[in-house]
């Protein structure tokens, strides 16, 4: 039994096989999810290895999205997973997300409408609830900093308007990005998000700070309103 288990061992793969030596050799991007998830895990099951078992995990969740979104006991539940394996894929899902966020020094310039979704899509197309985040931005548009203003279901009779501008007017911003999730996955905009989106330009041009966009966050893709022409009339 005990050679029989060792072949699923990573260690016993041809070294030019193994992920952690393909890492160290050609770099981490030239890896694949499973791959990179058989790093953490280190060893397989029995009849998986350490890298089919990374597969199988994100078949049954839904890709590295899906690993992000399933609470910790469901992760914890997966064949050859447990609390150990858990904690150490969710520890290095956070730093990922983090690292997207945190870049004081080489802050973000948004070019496009993508520029902007890219920073948050990440994090907000798992949310299970609805949140609205403002960007703040410089006169280059490079991004200062991302605020949650608001948790909850968002319409104009919910969400205050003038929260989405109080840490704009303190910071000086330039311009600001306003975006927000669709937890169903589906980021077509509603008729709240237009009203909303009209009522927030709007305010902005009180103010003097200029609203770029507001962007609906779904499952892996996003919708400019900007683009689409809808509240910024």
């Amino acid at each position: 039994m005990r050679e029989q288990n060792a072949i699923y061992r990573i260690k016993d793969l041809e070294a030019a096989e193994r992920p952690r030596e393909r890492l160290a050799k050609v770099g981490p991007q030239a890896l694949n999810n499973a791959e990179l998830i058989a790093i953490l895990l280190r060893v397989g099951v029995t009849g998986e290895s350490a890298v089919q078992v990374g597969q199988r995990l994100l078949n049954k969740l839904g890709g590295l999205q899906g690993i992000h979104k399933a609470g910790f006991a469901e992760v914890c539940a997966q064949h050859g997973i447990g609390p150990a394996k858990a904690a150490q894929l969710k520890a290095a899902i956070e730093l990922g997300r983090r690292l997207a966020v945190e870049s004081p020094e080489e802050r973000p310039a948004i070019h496009s409408p993508g520029d902007a979704a890219q920073l948050v899509m990440y994090e907000m197309g798992a949310l299970e609830q609805e949140e609205l985040r403002v960007m703040l931005l410089d006169v280059r548009n490079r991004v200062d900093k991302i605020l949650t203003v608001y948790k909850g279901s968002l319409n104009t009779s919910q969400v205050r308007v003038g929260e989405t501008f109080k840490e704009a007017i303190r910071a000086n911003a330039a311009a600001i990005i306003i975006v927000h999730n669709h937890p169903s996955g589906d980021p077509s905009p509603s008729p709240e998000d237009v009203a909303l989106t009209r009522a927030v330009v709007q305010a902005g041009k009180l103010l003097d700070v200029d609203v770029l966009d507001h962007l609906v966050i779904g499952k892996g893709k996003f919708v400019s309103l900007k683009e689409r022409g809808l509240g910024f009339g």
